[in-house]
């Protein structure tokens, strides 16, 4: 004998795919100094990134980027702005700080509206990333992002109980309107 649930998918939340969060322009440019600290960071030192030389005489024509860069940058702030995590952290120590996390403020730039979800659902996963590079960034690129829900669906737990599973995607741009990736996240929610 089968369990029989009730739908927790309601209209309002299928009305959610399409929606979109602000197109934001990320602070500053893509520079040096923070090719350098991603770099670093990730590692890889590729030298297609710093010697000019080879860079000039590769398929690229120049210097160029990590593919990723653009997913990074975009949480740069100027000096000038307060810091959202602070606020998040002091809200709630266990949040993750992920951008679709739903914990703490949803004040930051490029937000996805909040999903009108059931008072029992509490529970948030990362389900995954997938990316897709449609060309490297450049020194002096210029970016900008937005989001938006592509999908919403329901499933049934190995308990029976209903959880959902929300696709969203992040589409980053150059100052030309050039794509430069497009990133899908699956966030869980139970």
């Amino acid at each position: 004998m089968t369990q029989k649930t009730n739908s927790i998918l309601t209209p309002d939340m299928k009305a959610m795919v399409g929606k979109t969060g602000e197109k934001v322009d990320a602070w500053g440019v893509v520079d040096e100094e923070y090719l350098r600290r991603f770099a670093q960071a990730i590692p890889d030192w590729d030298p297609l990134y710093w010697d000019k030389d080879l860079a000039q005489k590769s398929k690229f024509k120049g210097l160029t980027v990590p593919p990723l860069l653009p997913t990074y940058i975009v949480t740069r702030r100027a000096l000038s702005e307060k810091d959202q995590m602070d606020e998040v952290m002091v809200q709630d120590p266990m949040n993750d700080g992920g951008m679709n996390s739903g914990g703490g403020t949803r004040s930051q730039k490029g937000m996805l509206p909040r999903l009108p979800l059931p008072p029992h659902i509490k529970r948030h996963l990362h389900g995954g990333d997938d990316v897709e590079v449609h060309q490297y960034p450049r020194m002096g690129d210029k970016i900008t992002f937005q989001r938006k829900y592509t999908s919403i669906q329901e499933r049934i737990g190995g308990d029976g109980k209903p959880f959902l599973v929300a696709r969203s995607e992040t589409t980053y741009w150059n100052q030309k309107g050039e794509v430069l990736c497009k990133v899908g996240t699956i966030d869980i929610r139970r």
